[in-house]
Order: C-alpha cells, then structure tokens, then sequence
C-alpha cells in the first residue's frame, strides 16, 4: 500500500501537520513545529486540499494478511479448503471464496491476494455533484461569482420539493479543492472571494501576518543618491540563508566595506526575526546605522520596530529582484561554503556564526583592492571620526 502525504514526514509528524492546520496555525509554524521547510507542509495540505480525509481501515470481517499467510502455507501442504477454515476458525466458505477469486490454488499468493482485496475493497461514494444538471448550476453560479453558501442556499429554495438538486455549500468547497473527485473543474477556483487553493480551519486567521505585502514599505527607488554610490559606510544589505528543516540565518552586509555579521535565528517569523535584527544592530555604533534595504520577505512585516528601536532606515528591492541587493547575494553565496544547502543551521551557536563572520571578514577581497572587509570598515570609521 502507498504511503501518502511527502516523502520525509513520518505518520507521527504528518498526523501533527493535520492537527495543527485544523487549529488554524500557519505554513511557518507547522514547519518549525515538525521540523520540515514550509513548502513540504504546503506539499501535504494541496494533494487533499487542505481537507483532512481519514485514512482507510481495513474491515475486522476481513481476512488479515496473517490468515492469507495461513491459506497460502495450508494450500502447500495439500490441506483441504475446510481444513485450513478450521485452523484459522473461519466458515470454510470464506477459505474456498479467497482461493477460487485469487486464481484457485496453484497460483494463489498470500501477498498478493492482500494486495488485491485492498483495491477491491474500495467503494468510493459517488459525489452529489457528479449528477450532470446539478454540476452545470453549480458551476454557472460559481462563474457569476456566486459562493458556495449562496448557492446551496439559493438551490433549496428554488427547488424545495427535490432533494437531489440539494446540496451543502461544504460539499462544493471539497470538490473544489478535492480535484480528485473531477466534477468542479479547477479554474472555477478563481471566482472564490477569497481566491484560496485550500481549506482553511475554522479557527485560522491572518490577523498579524502580512498578506502578500509589507505595509508601509518605502522602495529601493527612493533613497538618497550617497547610498547608491557606497559613498559613506553604515547603508547595509539584508537576507535570510535557508537550511534543512526550515532553519534559517540572518545575513547582514555593508554595501561599502563589505564587512559581514551573520545573526541566529529560532524562526522566520516576523517577531523573532526583528527581535533578533535589533539585538544585532544595536551593537553598531550611531555612524554605521544609516540604512538597511533587504527583500520583500514576510519576516520583515514588522520593519517599522526596526526603525524605532535602532534609527535605521528600512527600503525594500522590488518584487523578485534580488540583483537590486547585489552584494548580499555575492556574500551569500560565499557563505555557502561554510553553510552547505540542505543542511540542518540549527546547529549553529552565535559564538559559531560570529567566528566564520570573522574568518570571511578577513580575507582579502578582490573588488577592495585585496584590502579585508574588517580593514576597509576600520579606515572608512576612523574618516568619519
């Protein structure tokens, strides 16, 4: 039998995954919770549509795969139908039914009569909605914008005398989003109000959590001339590194003297990533907190306490454009050396990130004149000073 949900996830963190998303928890904080990228979580929720479906039990009237083990080893014996009923305390009927149905005694294979009375055994329901006329209302109704509420409402009234045009507003919500069943196609997703790929909790909410934007951002387009020509020092780069299990480390780089400061994260959200980006900043002296420009990220939905708390200004790249944060995503890329892709950052103490920023800090660089990060943020600090 297939195992289903992403390879990776045991029983026990897949069974986790589903409880936590009916208590309407997010993508990121499944993912911390179970130690899995948010992107495996999504994995899960969209082959069901975020709809949790049970998992299929096997009838205790049914034979076990111990019995047709028992069948299979009285068959070789030579052991009579009625006789192997007798051992396994079964009708002998039933023994001479699971024989005659699995290609009778010469060829019958324990293993494989398991495997053919799985299948069998399924007897999906046919879905309300697979009726013809039905289906052509609902979907009419969903193409003018109609919810699924509305619908099931409206058809209850207008034909309060047939059931069989009656039908649940959650009965077309799953056949939305259960593209399995085939009777609502796919593209009647996008006239949803809420344009959703999944099924939500009935207790989610995304109060607090961006959506799609950071409020209040000023773009890379808007700030003065001297943080474009690396002019003076204290304008930065900012990004996160990925790791396995949805780890992440927060990078730092100055645009002028590319001198790195690598930060620990506990998670990506957006409170413990500024909680830590504060920390971290407040340990620079005033000259060198002028401005920070990172991407569009969520974990960046609450920059303005960024702001407050340090003085730094926050300007952010435009969607999909990491060229605009060049020198952070060259530093990335050397960081990679010391922090391989997939692989797992929690391990990683700030004492660990502090020493290979130093190690990377004091190697020369070509584009300094060979001059290290560490010597050029020195010299540029003293002539300010």
């Amino acid at each position: 039998m297939a195992i289903m949900g992403r390879p990776g996830l045991t029983d026990g963190q897949r069974a986790e995954l589903w409880e936590r998303w009916k208590k309407g928890e997010s993508l990121s904080d499944i993912g911390n919770a179970i130690g899995k990228h948010a992107g495996s979580v999504f994995g899960v929720l969209r082959t069901g549509g975020g709809i949790y479906q049970s998992p299929r039990c096997r009838s205790k009237r049914s034979l076990s795969k111990t019995e047709r083990e028992d069948i299979s080893r009285g068959i070789a014996t030579g052991c009579s139908a009625r006789e192997i009923a007798r051992r396994i305390s079964r009708a002998a009927s039933t023994v001479s039914r699971e024989i005659n149905r699995n290609q009778g005694r010469r060829r019958y294979r324990a293993i494989d009569a398991d495997d053919t009375a799985w299948e069998r055994s399924r007897r999906p329901k046919t879905c309300k909605l697979a009726q013809p006329y039905l289906q052509r209302i609902v979907a009419k109704k969903l193409s003018l914008e109609w919810s699924p509420d509305q619908i099931s409402g409206s058809l209850k009234r207008t034909y309060p005398h047939n059931e069989a045009l009656h039908v649940s507003h959650e009965t077309i919500y799953r056949s939305l989003f259960i593209q399995t069943r085939g009777v609502l196609k796919k593209e009647l997703m996008k006239h949803l109000r809420s344009r959703r790929v999944m099924r939500h909790g009935k207790s989610f909410t995304t109060k607090g959590k961006p959506r799609g934007r950071i409020i209040d951002s000023i773009s890379i387009h808007e700030p003065p001339a001297n943080i474009k020509d690396r002019a003076i020092p204290g304008h930065w780069e900012g990004d996160l590194i990925s790791g396995s299990g949805n780890t992440h480390i927060a990078t730092l780089v100055e645009r002028q003297s590319r001198y790195t400061m690598l930060v620990k994260l506990s998670g990506k959200d957006t409170q413990t990533v500024v909680s830590a980006l504060i920390k971290q900043v407040k340990r620079l002296p005033g000259e060198l907190r002028k401005s920070l420009t990172w991407d569009r990220g969520s974990e960046m939905a609450q920059h303005k306490q960024i702001t407050v708390a340090t003085g730094l200004k926050i300007y952010f790249c435009d969607p999909q454009s990491p060229w605009q944060r060049g020198t952070n995503e060259n530093t990335n890329r050397l960081l990679r050396q010391y922090f391989p892709k997939k692989t797992d950052l929690s391990v990683h103490t700030q004492t660990d990130l502090n020493r290979v920023a130093k190690r990377l800090n004091q190697r020369p660089r070509k584009i300094l004149g060979y001059q290290t990060p560490a010597d050029k943020l020195q010299e540029c600090v003293a002539s300010i000073g």
